[in-house]
């Protein structure tokens, strides 16, 4: 009697159930990845502002230090975002016509804060102080990257739970003297302190850390 189903048929069957296997394992992966991928979290986007500030011309180019804008950063939870004054004190004087900037000379004449979009946004049960962290000698780049480089700013790090564990749990190679926690540009040498003398220095450690690493494993 002849064979029901030929040679053929076996080869398509054999490949056809390795399609389905691979699909369902490339599902799995993508349903595990790509909440996780940095697409989704919005890394190395540049957000749209009402102005398209530059960083770059302003920090690197100008010098301007960042507490001349987040001028909240060394007392209090929030960095703040400057007012529109702060903004007119150069630019009263400095491309006072330029149509670019309309937005903020429309904003002060109308009393109108700017709507400036969030770049580094955290979910509303985050609660993160950024005095402590400054205070503390962990630099501005360690969570938003170099800005001072950036023509326009977009969110650097992932910011996730993990993110903030990994440095919580070995913060030394995240702290630097306090001279330069505002400094994007600065990388250690022969004569900045180890880790661990920085980590003393700042009274880092102990109860709160291993607290801290035991309850979020």
């Amino acid at each position: 009697m002849a064979a029901v189903f030929s040679p053929r048929a076996n080869v398509i069957v054999a490949v056809a159930m390795l399609g389905a296997v691979g699909a369902v394992v490339g599902l799995c992966l993508w349903w595990f990845a790509w909440p996780r991928s940095d697409y989704v979290r919005h890394v190395g986007w540049a957000i749209q502002q009402p102005v398209p500030f530059s960083h770059q011309h302003h920090v690197a180019g100008l010098g301007i230090d960042c507490r001349f804008c987040h001028s909240s950063v060394e007392r209090s939870a929030q960095a703040s975002l400057p007012p529109t004054f702060t903004c007119m004190t150069c630019h009263s004087r400095i491309w006072t016509n330029a149509a670019l900037l309309a937005p903020v000379r429309d904003s002060l004449t109308e009393d109108r804060p700017i709507a400036w979009a969030r770049v580094t946004d955290v979910p509303d049960y985050v609660y993160f102080n950024h005095s402590i962290h400054v205070s503390k000698g962990v630099g501005c780049g360690s969570c938003h990257g170099n800005v001072a480089r950036m023509p326009l700013t977009f969110k650097a790090k992932t910011l996730t739970m993990q993110f903030c564990l990994d440095c919580h749990r070995n913060p030394g190679p995240n702290l630097r003297p306090l001279a330069h926690v505002y400094d994007m540009d600065w990388h250690p040498d022969h004569a900045t302190p180890s880790p661990a003398d920085l980590m003393r220095a700042y009274h880092i450690g102990g109860r709160n850390l291993t607290e801290c690493s035991l309850c979020h494993r």
